[in-house]
């Protein structure tokens, strides 16, 4: 998904929620279209409230691909004012980066601004995996952002009840356990790029990855 359509479900996220937007045909739609598998659907259809699958539905759509966005857009048949508001918030829409460009260069690296005080990190070492150590350091300097950020990346809510099944009194070790499973289930893909990308997603500090590899 393009950063500035990212961007837009960002600034909408609490009044999307409150449209309750799965109620309709928006899940089977994106189902028949290919954005969401069968375990995407069963996973937001198993959420208590509509708040929750809705939120739960937002979370999954940035990590979908680029038709994610228009393919959204297309299923909101029986909303058609929460489409004219997401139009209308995608054509206002100003991002710093073209608009692809999250999927291509972190923020963070050769093109951040001097001023802001983060370092260059070469290419190799942001298409890296993290190692045991820096998932524990990265777990160190996060807070409840970690499950909406893991979401991002690719794992799902099942993922996360496991973890602190797993975990009950330690939150430390869940967020440890969910970026292994993250790196165990993407391999090569489990980069700091995709980290960089999921605090961005979830409007986390950058600042953790460069703690991270010092």
């Amino acid at each position: 998904m393009e950063a500035r359509d990212k961007q837009v479900l960002r600034s909408l996220r609490l009044e999307l929620g409150a449209e309750v937007l799965v109620e309709g045909l928006v899940l089977q739609y994106l189902y028949q279209e290919g954005i969401l598998t069968e375990n995407h659907v069963q996973e937001i259809k198993a959420q208590a409230t509509g708040l929750r699958k809705t939120m739960l539905l937002l979370d999954i759509l940035p990590s979908r691909g680029p038709k994610a966005f228009d393919t959204f857009l297309d299923s909101l048949q029986e909303f058609p004012w929460v489409r004219e508001k997401l139009e209308k918030a995608r054509e206002e829409a100003i991002t710093e980066l073209p608009a692809d460009a999250v999927d291509l260069i972190p923020v963070y690296s050769i093109q951040r601004r001097p001023h802001d005080g983060m370092p260059r990190i070469p290419l190799h070492i942001l298409n890296s995996s993290p190692s045991d150590r820096q998932i524990n350091q990265l777990a160190q300097k996060l807070g409840p952002e970690w499950e909406p950020m893991v979401l991002f990346l690719g794992l799902s809510q099942t993922d996360i009840y496991r973890c602190k099944a797993n975990h009950p009194h330690n939150v430390h070790s869940q967020i440890v356990e969910a970026f292994v499973r993250w790196r165990q289930r993407y391999g090569k893909q489990a980069t700091f790029q995709s980290l960089h990308q999921g605090l961005e997603a979830v409007e986390g500090d950058p600042s953790v990855l460069q703690h991270v590899l010092e």
